[in-house]
């Protein structure tokens, strides 16, 4: 196997990984690194080729590597049906070797399962089905996060009361002379045939302060 300026560890990983599978390694296992936090990867079958561009988080480089020779493992992926015939890239096939790579060979799988739903949000899909350890505690903890994320409540009020609507050209634009209200397609046109006997109320948003 090719390996140019790749590290030592991660020659060491993908060999191992792939005998202990029984699996030919790819020809070549290609490394250059990023000013960035996190690493991406991509495996070329017809090329016989493992490219891996490393961030500064190491942890992420590993599972990134694990994540790539879990598509070099996977046979051809399955097509879906359908007049596309796009290939499952990341399918059940796929999961079920790439969840079994991080529970052999990365220290913390639960943090591998985190790392990846971060990326692919229907890897837990497939963890749940799969029955991998820690998936029901990571989805909890991916429920809590979006309920302390969600938009704030708010309510509308109004900010101009119904009043008849007089267009005025505000640059390439026609708006309303009383509200400001920019009005395109049918509203424009609307109330260029009706004039005056248009009428319309000017809403707005405001978010609601959570009492202390």
């Amino acid at each position: 196997m090719r390996s140019g300026s790749t590290p030592a560890w991660a020659v060491e990983l993908a060999l191992r990984v792939c005998a202990d599978v029984g699996v030919a390694p790819p020809d070549a296992l290609r490394w250059r690194r990023a000013d960035r936090e996190l690493s991406t990867g991509l495996t070329r079958r017809h090329a016989g080729s493992i490219a891996v561009t490393t961030g500064r988080d190491t942890d992420d480089a590993r599972h990134t590597l694990l994540h790539e020779l879990a598509h070099w493992l996977v046979p051809g992926a399955p097509r879906r049906r359908g007049w596309r015939r796009q290939a499952v890239h990341h399918g059940r096939a796929f999961y079920a070797t790439a969840f079994d790579l991080f529970a052999r060979y990365d220290p913390d799988p639960v943090a591998a399962l985190r790392r990846e739903a971060a990326r692919y949000p229907n890897a837990l899909r497939h963890a749940r089905a799969l029955a991998v350890p820690g998936t029901e505690a990571l989805a909890l903890e991916r429920q809590i996060a979006r309920r302390g994320s969600r938009r704030p409540r708010a309510a509308w009020r109004v900010s101009a009361p119904e009043h008849p609507i007089r267009l005025v050209r505000d640059g390439r634009w026609y708006v309303c002379a009383t509200c400001g209200r920019r009005l395109v397609g049918r509203a424009l046109l609307r109330a260029a045939q009706r004039g005056s006997r248009d009428r319309h109320t000017l809403w707005t948003r405001e978010v609601i302060e959570a009492a202390g």
